[in-house]
């Protein structure tokens, strides 16, 4: 069964592109449009990450990250933020919201792929410890 994977970008053009970078086969994917519809979307899903763009209509990105890590549910859903912000204090932001990772557009495909692989096998430790450590051998090694 592939990895479901919630794409949540307002603009169709990069949804549609990061639709197309996961496409292979190995995940399966859905695309909101606005942060209220994300968070109806995570609820009927249930992805195993959701890429999240910060400058969404609604409900920011920001706001999305906070109230899915808020929520006992989804606290543990990986939320890797999707932005072209690059100051530190979005950084910051997305790190206060409780964002699992932070990449900036425009976005390789390889390293979308292998954040995503890396998130997925992460997850299925229950040690906050080992999730961080198998995250980051994920990424280093690729992840399989």
């Amino acid at each position: 069964m592939p990895a479901r994977v919630l794409i949540a970008d307002d603009n169709l053009q990069n949804a549609d592109l990061l639709n197309e970078y996961l496409g292979d086969g190995e995940f399966e994917t859905a695309v909101a449009h606005d942060g209220d519809e994300t968070m109806r979307m995570v609820r009927e899903f249930r992805p195993d990450v959701l890429l999240l763009d910060i400058m969404m209509p609604k409900l920011s990105g920001f706001e999305v990250c906070k109230r899915l890590k808020a929520d006992t549910a989804t606290r543990n859903l990986p939320v890797p933020m999707i932005t072209a912000l690059d100051q530190p204090s979005d950084i910051d932001r997305a790190v206060e919201a409780g964002t699992d990772d932070f990449l900036t557009k425009p976005i390789n495909q390889t390293e979308l792929i292998r954040r995503v692989r890396a998130l997925i096998a992460s997850r299925k430790q229950t040690n906050p410890v080992e999730q961080t450590l198998t995250y980051l051998n994920a990424v280093d090694r690729g992840a399989p």
